[in-house]
């Protein structure tokens, strides 16, 4: 089975007559080895084949194919010879340039690496017109280049690239080469095929899950049933007397299980009779942590301003009108297709590690600490993944740090053997990360006119942010708990916004679109509370709060004229709406519902997304639509629920995520803009949100302040 090129196979190639391989930023590139250069973002083969380096993770959400869509365009190459690969680990040349290591998230890749790839595909073109200029002997600039080949429209003579790459190679890497035009594009802007599609179709293309190593076993770990549990004594008797099972090793996350397969392994596991000390565990149930939750919304902390803006308290003692609400969300898991998975060898001194990274500067960290390598002994072999959330992004590393002392174990019995260890559904559900759960304390006040004019906002959540969570450090905001709040989306003269963390021993993470996938429901359900208390429509409302964001109130206006906003609906449906900007993206949307046997059924949602460049709009389409499913999944059933600090829910049928049958008509537009591209991985997730329980709330005239959505027998 294929794996990704490593950095030394890489260079193999590079001084074997591999054609031309460039990479950008020039100054970090190595010198040129014999037949190209090394560490590139694009190698063109002499068959002619064009290989793009994709330093963001791909995990389903397209990035591989918009980034080679980037670079292909400005290299003018022949889209059917086109692939893309992970770039290999390397922080040096493929950190996030905002983040400064190599990692993914954000909905970042495309903005992070726009001007990047642009660069390096357009000094790729002139270097290989300028290898076609050298073997004619004519100037370079009565060339053209067009869909892999560089022309002389004086002579009709034609070259293709493959056949220009060795020469190309070995010429200097100029500067300052110009960018096209947007008139000039041929790829970004239309829809194209996703590469890799037809190897993900017949179940060909390599996962972390997927990848066999020879001698391979297999692992899986009991972890504590309370988060901060520990084991006090076990007894693994049974498990290895179990045919298949090879090795049972305490780690300091629980206890492993080796076996030949994953089901022996499981077998095996199960068998384990292990004593938990749970005196430093998390005991408590969701009742008792939401009351705290409530008390300390209640109890005047001051916790930590995150916005202070005029006299909110003062404000809203003179108002006309004081509204008083809170939101609650609960704890959710990533849930992705793919459960975490990695396959690691230790021998000989090195550790070669293959697993889909979204964090992979963490990850190689991690591994490096935990088995006491120099770090250039530690080889991250990065894959793509069957889908991540956030989960595969802890700053801890903590799956690779689990098979790294995994690794050390079995190294200590003097086995060198490979090892798989898998995450099962079950594990990844009941074994955190989670997004946090929250509670949002409003109150609004109206002057007299009906306009908003104060707010105060308390979040109560706890921090998965590192910086926030070292001892001694000083207290400040988090802004991954409070971006997206209301007063940073509509005008208000008044606002403070604190945020109150609880001490809870729940361990939380970065979660689809972090702040905003709680924040934008409070704000959006608050603004429609708002209008009805002002006696004003909810869209003329938003608009009149949108002064100061042109770009929010030109998408709502196009989302509402598009879903019918004011017109007659049929018997028993309506309309709601949110609007967001998360990431620099806007993203308006409409949801139209109905209530069906006592069910919210979601018919139709039309979204309106402003992302600057489009860089392919079957992506974009196709972004939106899984966001807007994952969106309804916790509006409709995602709820992660603890009893005495165990979480009750296990797998599908107790934590179901949308079904096909749930799945509304959606219709995606989009603004045509010449700014920069902006992100579409999460933004698309949140709006929905508050849409469908802004619906909710016409059809059943009672306010919807908590997710899931819970109808009684009366709602209609």
């Amino acid at each position: 089975m294929s794996t990704a090129v490593t950095r030394r196979r890489f260079i193999s190639l590079a001084g074997a007559g591999a054609g031309l391989v460039l990479g950008l930023p020039a100054e970090a590139v190595e010198p040129p080895a014999a037949g190209g250069l090394s560490q590139p973002f694009v190698r063109i083969a002499p068959s002619g084949e064009i290989t793009i380096l994709i330093k963001h993770l791909e995990m389903g959400q397209g990035v591989s194919t918009g980034l080679a869509t980037i670079l292909a365009d400005e290299l003018d190459a022949d889209w059917t010879r086109v692939r893309s690969e992970p770039a290999p680990f390397n922080p040096t040349l493929y950190k996030h340039t905002l983040f400064g290591w190599q990692t993914t998230g954000g909905s970042t890749s495309v903005a992070n690496s726009w001007q990047q790839l642009r660069e390096a595909g357009a000094v790729a073109r002139a270097m290989l017109v300028q290898a076609a200029a050298q073997r004619w002997g004519v100037p370079a600039d009565e060339l053209t280049a067009h869909r892999g080949r560089v022309m002389h429209g004086a002579t009709g003579r034609q070259l293709a690239y493959g056949e220009l790459a060795e020469a190309a190679g070995k010429l200097p890497v100029p500067s300052g080469v110009p960018l096209k035009s947007r008139a000039a594009y041929t790829l970004i802007g239309r829809e194209g095929g996703r590469l890799g599609s037809a190897d993900m179709a017949r179940g060909a293309a390599a996962y972390g899950i997927d990848i066999q190593r020879p001698g391979q076993r297999i692992a899986v770990i009991q972890r504590p049933p309370r988060f901060g549990g520990s084991v006090r004594t076990f007894d693994a008797t049974a498990a290895l007397a179990l045919p298949g099972v090879r090795a049972v090793y305490r780690l300091p996350q629980g206890v492993a299980v080796v076996a030949d397969n994953s089901w022996v392994a499981i077998q095996g596991r199960a068998l384990l009779k292990i004593v938990w000390d749970d005196s430093q565990a998390e005991t408590r149930s969701t009742p008792e942590l939401k009351a705290e939750f409530k008390r300390l919304a209640s109890a005047g902390d001051p916790g930590i301003d995150a916005l202070v803006r005029g006299d909110a308290a003062q404000a809203l003692a003179g108002a006309a009108k004081v509204l008083s609400a809170d939101f609650e969300l609960p704890y959710l898991a990533h849930q992705p297709m793919e459960p975490l998975a990695a396959v690691g060898e230790l021998r000989d001194g090195r550790c070669d590690i293959w697993a889909g990274c979204q964090n992979p500067s963490a990850d190689h960290r991690a591994a490096v600490r935990l088995l006491g390598l120099p770090a250039d002994k530690v080889t991250l072999h990065l894959l793509p993944s069957g889908g991540s959330f956030g989960r595969r992004a802890t700053f801890s590393a903590d799956w690779i740090s689990e098979l790294a002392e995994l690794l050390r174990a079995q190294a200590a019995a003097g086995d060198a053997r490979p090892v798989k260890l898998m995450w099962t559904r079950e594990d990844d559900i009941t074994g955190g990360y989670y997004r946090p759960m929250n509670l949002h304390r409003l109150r609004a006040g109206l002057d007299a006119q009906g306009r908003l004019l104060a707010i105060e906002q308390t979040i109560v959540a706890q921090s998965f942010s590192p910086s926030m969570l070292k001892p001694g450090v000083p207290a400040r905001p988090d802004p991954f708990i409070t971006e997206g709040q209301l007063a940073e989306g509509y005008t208000v003269p008044h606002a403070r916004t604190r945020w109150v963390k609880p001490d809870v021993g729940v361990p939380v993470h970065t979660y689809r679109a972090l702040g905003y996938n709680h924040t934008t429901f409070s704000k959006e359900v608050m603004m429609d509370e708002l209008a009805r208390a002002a006696g004003q429509d909810a869209l003329a409302f938003r608009l009149a709060h949108l002064g100061a964001h042109p770009r929010h109130a030109a998408a709502l206006r196009l989302a509402a004229e598009r879903a019918g906003w004011g017109q007659a609906l049929p018997p028993g449906r309506a309309l709601g709406l949110a609007v967001q900007e998360a990431y620099k993206t806007v993203v308006a949307q409409v949801a139209q519902v109905r209530i069906e046997q006592g069910q919210v059924v979601v018919e139709r949602v039309v979204c309106v997304v402003d992302c600057g460049v489009v860089i392919n709009p079957g992506t974009l389409r196709a972004q939106m639509e899984g966001g807007i499913a994952w969106g309804l999944s916790a509006v409709l059933h995602n709820e992660l629920t603890l009893e005495s600090g165990r979480v009750q829910q296990s797998n599908f049928h107790d934590a179901p995520v949308l079904r096909l049958h749930e799945m509304p008509a959606i219709e995606v537009h989009s603004i045509a803009s010449d700014a920069a591209p902006t992100g579409i991985g999460e933004p698309g997730s949140v709006p929905i949100l508050a849409a469908v329980a802004n619906a909710v709330a016409r059809l059943t005239a009672k306010p919807v302040r908590s997710l899931p959505i819970r109808l009684d027998k009366t709602d209609t």
